[in-house]
């Protein structure tokens, strides 16, 4: 699952980036000091800049925004292409239209989709974070993809300033290039739409990080407004995962305010906690009443609705498995009752959770360090007794702990701890950076080679294609779990839908699967005011519920469309009477 599908002559990017590894390894060895002017001349040019913060951070930022743009006509504005995009895309359009969810619309059996809440009210089950985001990207720039990139560029320099705070200035700088390079060009957390719920996360977990030692070090309220921030948007985007780091700041910050040497008086702290909590509160109390309107009750969670309705597999390995309930159409029971819950029964076993938790531990290092980043994790022990890492080390101890329990993981469930990661990693390269054996400046010339590699493969991914060097392909799923992403899908999707849009009058679009569809490509998904839209997906259910639907929907016009076939085809509904089984 993590690795490249190749193509037939083609090879895997991931094998050229392991290759260029082991390389870069082999050549530390044998020339301790290649290159060694050049490279000092790059590291003065690039100490300069880093000891103007306030520019690095910026240099930083501005720097993921061009370069996303420059490379445009080679990885275009990302489709939606998978669940998870539509159902953002809901949540989008609806806060886009002032509301806070949509009435159950009365054909919604033929409108049920994954990841689609339909009762109490029709609406993403999701935390309303990246929906607000990609509204404000909609309305702000007529793309809600937009408001991926301006936070894209926010989380590279948010991490460049965290970074700031736990290690010295070049380091940091560094650490933002590195974010920039493995994240916030090619992956795909700003190369889906879906990818910018990670991105929130990743830049309020940076936010907390970067905040805590600053306000230790000051008492300013400056870092405690925007720790405060930082943990509102872990609130409305990844709550579990903002909890596991929350509680290890609170506990630092608890000490600090009681037995901290260097703290303000308790009536100064109380006077500068007063905005930060007060911000918190409200948007909690907000967060209640979307919960309320959306879902029923404010103590309600979105997911859990939804999870409810269709889920078998629990998302944690204690809990039971639920029973399966009725499912109108195959493709939901084989997402539902067959995918997520084959995974639950592997790890929920004694014998398969150890192996389990060791591959969720080996797609999140893969992810964000890809091979060209792991050679300094033979430093590891050294970082773990590191008296300066000592704080993040135990972050990183509770993430483990808590994602252990859960069942299922992917990259971005981890994104809050982003900054966590590259601050451990940069420690262990700066342990490697003096290792000398023999006397030789093996491991300075290694710290070199690796920062040239990272820079070489982000160059390398760009001419993948024409180099015929292959990348994962859809429908299969390990593009998740590497730092250079997805390809450009969801095109076919779009064209039917674009044609549609073409046609006059009103369009009502009838989907039939064939057997072994894959859940994952769905094509049965609606804007927040369906009767409004000029094109309507619906799902084909048997002749009677077909009949029902068409008769509600009499002033469209009917097409049936397969996307299994070859070429996927809009052709007429047939006859009203005809049977079309589901």
């Amino acid at each position: 699952m993590l690795l490249a599908h190749a193509t037939k002559h083609h090879i895997s990017l991931l094998f050229v980036e392991g290759g260029l590894t082991a390389v870069a390894v082999a050549a530390s060895l044998a020339w301790p000091r290649l290159g060694s002017a050049w490279f000092v001349r790059i590291e003065q040019a690039f100490g300069r800049l880093a000891r103007r913060k306030g520019l690095a951070v910026a240099s930083v930022g501005f720097s993921v925004l061009l370069l996303r743009l420059a490379i445009l006509p080679v990885f275009p504005v990302p489709l939606p292409f998978c669940p998870n995009d539509f159902s953002f895309l809901l949540a989008a359009d609806t806060f886009s239209l002032g509301r806070l969810t949509n009435p159950t619309p009365a054909m919604w059996k033929h409108f049920e989709s994954i990841h689609i809440t339909m009762q109490p009210t029709y609406m993403s089950m999701y935390f309303p974070g990246n929906g607000l985001l990609l509204a404000a990207g909609q309305l702000l720039f007529g793309n809600p993809w937009i408001g991926n990139l301006c936070v894209d560029m926010l989380m590279c320099a948010s991490i460049c300033w965290m970074l700031q705070a736990w290690l010295p200035p070049g380091w940091a700088l560094f650490g933002g290039i590195v974010a920039m390079l493995r994240i916030g060009l090619y992956s795909y957390w700003i190369n889906t739409i879906f990818g910018g719920e990670a991105l929130l996360a990743a830049l309020g977990g940076a936010l907390v990080l970067g905040a805590l030692p600053r306000l230790m070090r000051t008492g300013r309220f400056r870092y405690s407004s925007l720790m405060a921030v930082g943990i509102v948007i872990l609130a409305l985007t990844r709550p579990y995962e903002g909890m596991l780091l929350c509680l290890p700041v609170a506990a630092a910050l608890g000490r600090w305010a009681l037995f901290g040497k260097n703290r303000p008086s308790r009536a100064v702290l109380l006077r500068r906690a007063v905005v930060p909590l007060a911000l918190i509160a409200a948007v909690l109390a907000w967060l209640g009443y979307y919960n309320y309107r959306a879902f029923g009750g404010p103590t309600i969670l979105p997911y859990t609705v939804n999870r409810a309705t269709y889920a078998t597999a629990p998302y944690f390995v204690w809990q039971p498995a639920r029973p399966a309930p009725h499912y109108r159409y195959e493709v939901m029971r084989r997402f539902y009752a067959e995918n997520e819950l084959r995974i639950y029964e592997a790890i929920h076993s004694l014998a398969g959770f150890l192996p389990q938790t060791l591959i969720k531990a080996a797609r999140g290092i893969l992810f964000f360090a890809g091979l060209a980043l792991l050679p300094p994790l033979v430093m590891l022990r050294r970082v773990l007794l590191d008296r300066r890492m000592r704080f993040l080390v135990l972050c990183m101890f509770v993430l483990m702990a808590g994602m252990s329990i859960e069942v299922f993981l992917v990259p971005h469930y981890l994104a809050v701890f982003t900054a966590v990661f590259y601050a451990l990693g940069l420690q262990a390269m700066r342990h490697l950076r003096f290792w000398k054996p023999a006397g030789e400046p093996v491991g300075t010339t290694l710290t070199r080679l690796i920062v040239a590699l990272c820079v070489a493969l982000a160059g390398v991914r760009i001419f993948a294609t024409p180099l015929k060097l292959s990348v994962p392909e859809w429908p299969a799923s390990s593009w998740s779990g590497t730092w250079y992403g997805p390809d450009h899908y969801g095109m076919t999707r779009a064209q039917v839908e674009g044609r549609l849009e073409r046609l006059p009058g009103s369009q009502l679009v009838i989907v039939r699967y064939l057997p072994g569809h894959n859940p994952l490509d769905e094509w049965v998904y609606n804007q927040a005011d369906i009767d409004k839209s000029k094109v309507i997906w619906a799902r084909a259910g048997d002749a009677a519920s077909n009949l029902e639907l068409l008769h509600y929907y009499y002033d469209r016009k009917a097409w049936l469309v397969e996307p299994d076939t070859a070429s996927p085809a809009v052709i007429p509904y047939p006859a009203p009477l005809a049977a079309v089984s589901p």
